[in-house]
């Protein structure tokens, strides 16, 4: 048995390299970006009206004072319209090319017309209301980094610069795996030793979360069908998720089945807990992971963020930003387990406190609705204190 820390350091060097590849912008949103965005072009590209008004030569005010007889109007969409006399002006709209021989724009709350002139009302600066071009960006500048998440702000961004194609990580291709005579699909009605296919749809939603698309399998206690089953898995997938048939049980068949199929083992059990007989092991050839997580629903959800999203952002190049929380309560944790406590959290005067959720062990799966996320914590003489900041890991 091996420690929590170097279990997950183990699982993060195991990290997988897929490569990328190039989907069409809207099927871009939460990949992963796996190359550098440049500007095509300044941006603005051009120097742009910001308010709905008039556009001056400001130098012109020494001569007109605060009167002006309107020229013509510069619409948004149209190409730069020109300003014939600096005495004039021009009225503008918002996002419209600011006029030539103008340089100042003054929004219609701060003047009146009246007979097609124009009264100025309020004190002007030279050059208020207008976006410079290139102010935000210049041309050729990196305006997105590869190995950034995409999220519908970098979608903006990449319809601005042209990006109709864009090249992301390729996600890996995951399957899902459940096992266990015990269980029926969602829709049957159990009998009393029986219970619905929970654990394992809770996961395939969390990857879809992240928008990966997961197949899957259940397994019944059988050697045999499992060995053939998981044969066909390994070499079909890149990743294969388990729950169940890891710990000391007559029927806990896979990491047997794994050492016959060619996986080698990284480890099995943990000083943590839930989530002690997690396996972990990588297919020598085929190149496979196995993540194997104990079937109880709490340790199966535990461990698939606390190893398996670290170590899918780690192959992706990327990092998942820490958090961290105060603990509002005191926790004793005791050697030589590190303890995975499903915590609700509150905002307090800016700080956000931890509290754990009641629950009734690692089978209580409707004690993971109540929660936010989880605190790890590693096993110490003295008690983790109120007050003290431990790292949370989001899972809502």
């Amino acid at each position: 048995m091996i420690t929590f820390k170097e279990a997950f350091e183990k699982v993060i060097d195991h990290r997988l390299d897929l490569g990328a590849e190039k989907v069409k912008l809207i099927d871009s949103l939460n990949r992963v970006l796996a190359e550098d965005v440049l500007a095509d072009r300044d941006f603005p590209p051009f120097d742009r009206a910001t308010k709905d008004g008039i556009a001056i030569q400001f130098s012109s005010m020494l001569e007109n004072g605060h009167a002006y007889t309107i020229e013509g109007v510069a619409a948004a969409g149209v190409a730069q319209q020109t300003l014939n006399d600096t005495n004039h002006c021009l009225e503008v709209m918002t996002g419209a090319v600011v006029p030539k021989h103008c340089d100042t724009v003054i929004m219609y709350e701060h003047i009146t017309i009246k007979d097609n002139k124009v009264t100025i009302n309020e004190i002007v600066t030279k050059g208020q209301n207008i976006h410079y071009k290139g102010s935000d960006e210049k041309a050729g500048a990196v305006v997105l980094s590869k190995g950034i998440k995409i999220t519908p702000a970098e979608i903006g961004v990449l319809a601005s610069v042209g990006k109709s194609v864009v090249k992301v990580k390729v996600n890996p291709n995951i399957c899902t795996i459940a096992t266990g005579n015990e269980l029926v699909e969602v829709d049957q009605l159990p009998e009393p030793h029986q219970i619905r296919k929970s654990n394992m749809l809770t996961i395939e939603a969390a990857l879809l979360n992240s928008k990966i698309p997961s197949n899957s399998l259940h397994l019944l206690d059988d050697k045999e069908s499992i060995k053939t089953a998981l044969e066909k898995a390994l070499i079909k997938n890149d990743v294969l998720l388990l729950s169940g048939g890891v710990s000391k049980g007559k029927f806990d068949f896979i990491p047997d089945v794994m050492e016959s199929l060619g996986v080698e083992k990284v480890f099995h059990r943990v000083a943590q807990r839930p989530g002690k007989p997690f396996w972990f092991g990588v297919h020598a050839k085929l190149k496979t992971m196995v993540f194997s997580f104990p079937g109880n629903p709490v340790s199966t959800f535990a461990n698939y963020h606390l190893y398996f999203l670290p170590w899918l952002y780690a192959s992706w190049g990327i990092q998942i930003e820490n958090l961290y929380i105060k603990l509002g309560v005191p926790l004793k944790i005791v050697p030589p387990l590190t303890r995975i406590i499903h915590v609700k959290t509150e905002l307090k005067e800016g700080v956000v406190w931890g509290a754990p959720v009641i629950e009734n062990g690692s089978g209580d799966l409707t004690s993971l609705t109540k929660a936010d996320g989880f605190v790890c914590l590693e096993p110490k003489e003295n008690t983790y204190e109120v007050g003290e900041v431990v790292r949370f890991v989001k899972t809502r």
